[in-house]
């Protein structure tokens, strides 16, 4: 077996096929014994079945089997035609001649009816099948095989419904050759109407059907003709549905490519006529161009088809109207959001942690979020993007810290505050019914990122208000909620647009404010504040270079040693963030900028001694061990949305009534613990010899 042995199958779409109705007699008849078979050559061919009564054209190129067509030509010009199974595809390549379990164990007794030989060496033969055979043994493998074949007989039991069959295929193929073009139907037609055989008729159609080899085979295996013909009455059926289906789908495309046409056509007919009337032309183009921007924008189907309407609703309304305006604002809102641009994101997760780590010190919790994230993302691509909150007083870096993410993700950054929003449709957006419209400051937020995966930071979400225009934290509700959010719809622009890829950030300084519901869609992560040790390390490598870098100084003009920057820490400042600290560093940067500019020739290093000559008198102080020396004295902490304090109560005891004087801007909860207090007081007197009992009671 060779895989240069090439075949030509009878597919539909050749003209090759031949049927002699009355097979030509051999020379010399080849005689077979009983149960024993005959001997002859065999020709193996891949992905190629050859039928009974069938002409076929086969291109040779194997010497062996060129030889075995020179030798059966001097003699009976009988041989054998054997399929390759498709499992011994593979050992064709590597085997002169396939193994006898690589062959199929029917083929077809064949004789050669022309040949001619070509300068390259091939031969092109014109063969046709005579018989069904069956292998018996392979008797000879070189210099080609042989083997022994019985003669198989077409099992023919004529009946009623062996001619209702027979009806029945030939009608079925008649009608699908008139509607296939490139078969000769009228050639086929004349020779099934024709044929008296029903074995001749069944391996006509077969060899002209678009069927795969393993069916052809099967058909040559098949003896009994009542079988082969309801095979074929079922092929025929469903090939005649497939080209129903198809000239349909043909007839809905022909359809809409004349409906475009037409369309086409009357456009031009009404520029033509416009540009006879001397107007519309630009209109025309603006219509023309705005539909250019349509298609390279990229829009779902549901938005582009909104889209169409509207380019349709444009093209009848007169220039100067007022909804000429609106709807072509709306067609640039449309064209304007990024509907199908994203940026990639960077998934190098030891980039990522540099970056973080560059740009915040400590906030490790935070990072570590940011972090498991990209990890996860890089290990499952269509993940939805978190909703984070970062609580924490002013200064503590929650914006930067958000702008820090998206550096290290690679993406686009947008910022919006939402300090002071009291009405829905800064969120949702106006409906075009009112003038002036937009939509919502989501959407907008989207266009200025310019992508549709950007890291979107939501500013001051415990600041929003509540008033007769709606509550705009319930409108928030869709936008974070990663089950909703995927559709949101804006009221101008009423088509969903998918915010599941954005990843959204919000700050707050406190948690009270936040109404529950949102609290549950977000996750939150605190940031404290930070201690002297942290400030120190933040003000030496991020806040005195940026300050000197805006001043127009460099290092060779101001140098604060640690001992500088802890005394400004804690004898000017006092905060959990470090907003104050970078304002009392600038404050020392104008100063040394101010000498420099006037030609004097500041120093290079400042004490701590020239701090309070630069930044005035020392602000706090750290009276806790001299007040506390003192009896009478307590110490408390005081607690604050953005920090806390110490507290010194200071208790004078002097005769008087049972009455206790409070002084000072105390809330109620503070008059009520010093009530408390006295409670205790006056019920452990005894016990605490205070004052005498009797005096008390009194």
């Amino acid at each position: 077996m060779s895989s240069e042995n090439k075949s030509k199958d009878m597919v539909p779409r050749k003209r090759e096929t031949k049927i002699l109705v009355k097979k030509p007699e051999p020379k010399k008849p080849v005689p077979e014994k009983p149960d024993q078979g005959v001997e002859i050559p065999i020709l193996t061919v891949q992905d190629a079945v050859l039928f009974p009564s069938v002409i076929l054209p086969l291109i040779i190129t194997d010497k062996s089997s060129i030889q075995m067509i020179d030798e059966i030509l001097t003699g009976d010009k009988v041989f054998g035609y054997v399929t390759i199974k498709k499992s011994g595809g593979e050992k064709e390549k590597n085997n002169k001649h396939p193994k006898g379990y690589d062959l199929y164990e029917y083929g077809t007794r064949a004789e050669v009816l022309k040949m001619l030989k070509f300068p390259d060496g091939s031969v092109r033969a014109l063969v046709q099948g005579t018989d069904r055979i069956k292998l018996k043994g392979v008797i000879q493998r070189e210099p080609y095989m042989k083997a022994r074949v019985m003669i198989e007989k077409d099992d023919i039991e004529k009946s009623a419904e062996l001619e209702a069959l027979i009806r029945t295929v030939s009608n079925s193929f008649i009608n699908m050759i008139k509607q296939i073009p490139y078969l000769p139907a009228e050639e086929l037609q004349m020779a099934v109407m024709n044929v008296p055989n029903p074995a001749v008729l069944v391996y006509l159609i077969a060899s002209n059907m678009n069927i795969s080899m393993e069916e052809k085979q099967k058909f040559l295996e098949t003896a009994s003709i009542k079988d082969k013909l309801s095979r074929l009455a079922s092929l025929l059926n469903r090939e005649l549905e497939i080209l129903k289906m198809g000239n349909q789908i043909q007839s809905e495309v022909q359809s809409e490519i004349t409906k475009s046409q037409r369309e086409h056509l009357l456009r031009e007919q009404v520029k033509v006529i416009q540009r006879e009337l001397g107007e519309g032309d630009e209109r025309a183009a603006e219509v023309s161009e705005l539909r250019a921007k349509l298609k390279k924008a990229k829009l779902p189907d549901e938005a582009m088809k909104v889209a169409e309407d509207e380019l349709k609703r444009l093209m009848r309304i007169p220039s100067a109207s007022a909804e000429y305006t609106v709807a072509r604002t709306y067609l640039d809102w449309l064209i304007a959001l990024p509907w199908g641009y994203a940026t990639s994101d960077n998934m190098d997760i030891k980039r990522a942690q540099k970056t973080l780590d560059e740009d915040h010190y400590g906030l490790e919790k935070v990072k570590e979020r940011i972090i498991e994230y990209l990890a996860v993302r890089k290990l499952k691509n269509d993940m939805r993007g978190p909703i984070l909150c970062l609580v924490g007083p002013p200064g503590v870096g929650k914006t930067s810290l958000g702008r820090s993410i998206a550096r290290a993700l690679g993406r686009k950054f947008f910022r919006m505050s939402l300090g002071g929003i009291r009405d829905e449709a800064e969120i949702r957006g106006h409906r075009r019914t009112y003038v002036g419209a937009l939509p919502g400051r989501i959407l907008q937020g989207i266009r200025k990122a310019g992508s549709n995966n950007p890291i979107f930071m939501l500013d001051e979400v415990d600041k929003i208000g509540t008033d007769f225009r709606g509550d705009p934290s319930s409108a928030l509700l869709e936008v974070l909620d990663p089950e909703q959010n995927f559709s949101f719809s804006d009221h101008y622009l009423e088509v969903p647009f998918n915010l599941s890829t954005v990843m959204f950030i919000t700050t707050a300084n406190i948690l009270d404010t936040i109404p529950l519901p949102l609290q549950d869609r977000m996750e939150v992560l605190e940031l404290p504040g930070y201690t002297e040790e942290e400030k120190l390390k933040i003000a030496q490598r991020y806040l005195l270079p940026r300050q000197l870098k805006e001043h127009g100084l460099t290092e060779n003009d101001l140098k604060l040693v640690p001992a500088v920057l802890m005394k400004i820490i804690s004898d000017y400042t006092r905060e959990a963030g470090v907003r104050n600290l970078e304002r009392e560093i600038a404050g020392v940067c104008r100063k040394i900028a101010k000498d420099k500019a006037s030609g004097k020739r500041p120093p290079k290093n400042i004490s701590t001694d020239a701090l309070e000559k630069l930044l005035g008198p020392q602000k706090f102080f750290s009276e806790v061990a001299e007040r506390t020396s003192e009896p009478g004295v307590a110490t408390g902490l005081a607690w604050t949305r953005v920090g806390g304090d110490i507290l010194f109560i200071e208790v004078t005891m002097m005769p008087g009534s049972k009455s206790l004087t409070l002084t000072g801007h105390l809330g109620n909860v503070m008059k009520e613990s010093a009530q408390a207090a006295l409670s205790f007081i006056r019920a452990k007197a005894k016990s605490l010899k205070m004052i005498q009992s009797r005096k008390l009671s009194q």
